[in-house]
């Protein structure tokens, strides 16, 4: 089978002594399974905890490392084998890096929560640095001398008495060793990295920039043909009937109906547009809530009954002499990845190899065996390094839908969804209703902090502030809009609301916003995120007429983010600017920082379009805004000046960076706009109809 874009591809009996033959030869660490299909099973190399399940060397020195994670922008392909260079002592150049293939890598569960670096880093790192100790151990008894006299550089086992040296595919050739990965091995301390910690250029850029890299949009087989589904016309509508005699509009469309399942194939997307227009289809609708009634609706329909705060809660809540009860609305958005969803399968022999865009391979590996009813070790999942994700691609539906029509025309098919059924059928980031009542004394302390959530999460939803009384809770809710993970998850909204309730009480005791966070604060690394944002920004130099300064800070995912951002305000016809954004961020020891800093800048920019004017627009069970032109998103003109304050603490474990910077955005423009114009927001987007203070 011909490779369709991807250095993996499936081949027609592929066993574990085929696999060692693509290789090449020379492993350093042999796999473990006697079974010739043992590959496909999750634990492909000799069990997850085996130095061979993650990292193979071959005869010409190229390191190959396997892990289920996958690439979708967040350039963990560099930072992972920075990870792994540093702790082997190899250069980054001389590895390979084979991500989310079902049948290659290891199991995981998925790529999100921000778990890549402190978990999956580590991962390689121990298994890295397990096998230098190998390495080391090896080549010293290959020279008779002293394991604590040989060293691994470069490459290279180095004996610098002898002045002997042989690079690892040498050293290995021909050799197979069983050995698991030592979870107590010495790891390189981040103060004495050489290779993590430093701006290492992206691994396999210029194959993005000058279009090479083959996305799944971009993939072609032999004999492919495209498919199209026919999808219901709103949420909760079901299939009455469906006349698809006149679908068959040339001896090359395929109509496939399975039950309530319909599609078409056909050797162009545009023929299979056409052919599933002809498709006369009647439905039953159900009455849905539209988004006028939603918070209503949120909260009436919440899955658990509302917890007591408590006597002491109350108490102090009515003794307090500053008070600020209210409620926050927060809409449903939607993810508007780069990349829409997209699959190409193929069967052969009753198995089935999927090419598709996901955050999840193996996740979508049994979705598939679920669905069409066949063992999950017949089936391949790859996941090519795909345009964005920002939680909205932990789902296989591409997946399922080309896997079903290809089995039934018995072809490969490629199914690509266009932007308006991503739009209308991907889940979106939940809407969600926000309770909160909280006290202060005259002296600017916390008394006392009543907090829910409906709906939208319970992320990021601990106050991070100390308060003696506090009542927080979280009620999930029946929506009625298909809703999961976004960037950030629920702390987009949690946050909004913890960072707008802490400025109106400082606005309310005329403290200054920042002190009076820092007064409530025991966390250090909190307040020195703040104290940084705050002094890069000039939060103290005097403000000029028609500008207002806001902040914001919050912890989440085991990092810290502080955001200072700046207005402008013309009175005269209510426009609003964001003129600037300072946001200082710390998560831990800095493996890369350019890409740190890049991820930091992705997250701020997409944070201005939820903060600002990003809705979806819904009635009867439809969305009314499914296409870029209806569906805002930030522009270049809509982007502030942006200043970067990373700080590397070397003495704490790296975090993840792609979700944290995030939450900060829009209290901290939300407060500046208050700062300037006296009124308080208390609903995202803050300005839906444009940049215009509608008061």
């Amino acid at each position: 089978m011909k490779n369709p874009g991807t250095a993996q591809t499936p081949v027609e009996g592929l066993n574990r002594r085929n696999f060692l033959k693509l290789l090449g030869g020379g492993i350093a660490v042999a796999l473990t399974y006697s079974d010739l299909n043992a590959l496909s099973k999750h634990t492909a190399f000799a069990g997850d905890d085996a130095i061979a399940a993650w990292i193979h060397i071959l005869e010409n020195g190229t390191v190959t490392v396997y892990t289920g994670k996958v690439e979708v922008g967040q350039n963990i392909r560099t930072s992972l084998s920075q990870a792994v260079a540093e702790e082997l002592s190899v250069p980054v150049n001389s590895i390979e890096m084979i991500m989310g293939d079902t049948l290659l890598t290891p199991y995981d569960r998925g790529t999100y929560g921000s778990l890549t670096t402190p978990v999956m880093a580590l991962q390689l790192r121990k298994a890295a640095a397990s096998l230098k100790e190998v390495l080391t151990d090896m080549a010293a008894k290959q020279w008779n001398v002293a394991k604590q006299t040989v060293e691994a550089k470069n490459g290279q086992v180095i004996h610098a008495a002898s002045g002997k040296t042989m690079s690892f595919g040498d050293l290995t050739k021909g050799k197979k060793i069983l050995l698991a990965v030592n979870n107590q091995v010495q790891l390189t301390p981040a103060e004495k990295w050489s290779v993590a910690g430093t701006p290492v250029a992206k691994v396999n850029a210029k194959s993005f920039v000058s279009g090479k890299h083959k996305y799944v949009s971009d993939m072609t087989m032999p004999g492919m043909v495209y498919g199209k589904i026919l999808r219901a016309p709103s949420y909760g509508a079901s299939l009455i009937a469906a006349d698809i005699k006149n679908a068959k509009i040339s001896p090359d469309v395929h109509v496939v109906k399975e039950d309530n399942f319909i599609g078409v194939t056909a050797p162009d997307p545009q023929t299979a547009a056409n052919a599933l227009a002809r498709i006369e289809a009647r439905w039953k609708t159900t009455a849905q809530p539209s988004r006028a009634e939603i918070f209503t609706y949120l909260k009436t329909h919440s899955q658990d009954k509302e917890e007591k705060a408590g006597e002491g809660v109350d108490k102090a809540f009515q003794a307090a002499p500053v008070q600020v009860q209210q409620h926050f609305e927060v809409q449903y958005i939607a993810h508007v990845p780069l990349e829409p969803r997209a699959a190409l399968a193929v069967w052969e022999n009753e198995k089935l190899t999927v090419w598709t865009g996901t955050q999840r391979p193996f996740g979508v590996q049994e979705e598939l065996a679920e669905i069409l009813s066949i063992p999950k070790n017949d089936i391949r999942v790859m996941m090519p390094d795909t345009g964005s994700a920002y939680g909205g691609k932990h789902s296989g539906e591409a997946a399922v839908e080309a896997a079903r029509l290809s089995r039934a025309v018995g072809k490969p098919v490629k199914v690509m969804w266009t932007r308006e059924e991503e739009f209308k059928w991907a889940y979106f980031r939940p809407g969600g209703l926000i309770e909160v009542a909280a006290g202060a004394s005259n002296e600017g302390l916390l008394t006392s902090w009543e907090f829910h959530n409906y709906n939208s999460g319970g992320a990021g939803i601990e106050v991070p502030y100390e308060v003696a009384h506090r009542h927080i809770q979280y009620h999930p809710s029946d929506t009625p809009l298909k809703q999961g993970s976004y960037r950030g998850l629920a702390a987009t909204a949690n946050v909004f609301s913890i960072e707008s309730v802490m400025d109106d009480l400082a606005r309310q005791l005329k403290q200054d916003p920042l002190q009076f966070r820092l007064n409530n604060l025991k966390d250090e690394r909190l307040k020195q995120v703040l104290q940084a944002a705050a002094s890069k920004f000039g939060w103290t130099r005097p403000k000029e007429a028609g500008h207002g300064y806001g902040i914001a800070g919050a912890f989440i995912k085991n990092a810290y983010v502080g955001t200072c951002a700046e207005v402008i305000y013309n009175k005269s016809n209510g426009q609003l600017r964001v003129l600037r954004l300072v946001v200082a961020f710390e998560c831990g020891a800095i493996v890369n920082p350019m890409h740190l800093e890049n991820q930091v800048m992705g997250c701020v920019l997409q944070g201005l379009g939820g903060a600002l004017f990003e809705a979806v627009d819904f009635k009867d069970g439809r969305i009314l805004n499914p296409s870029l032109s209806s569906y805002r998103v930030p522009r270049f003109g809509d982007i502030p000046g942006l200043d970067i304050v990373l700080l590397n603490r070397k003495d704490i474990p790296s975090a993840g960076a792609g979700e944290a910077p995030i939450v900060g955005v829009a209290p901290a423009i939300r407060n500046a706009i208050a700062d300037v114009t006296g009124v308080k927001l208390y609903t995202l987007p803050l300005l839906p109809h444009g940049m215009t203070l509608k008061t």
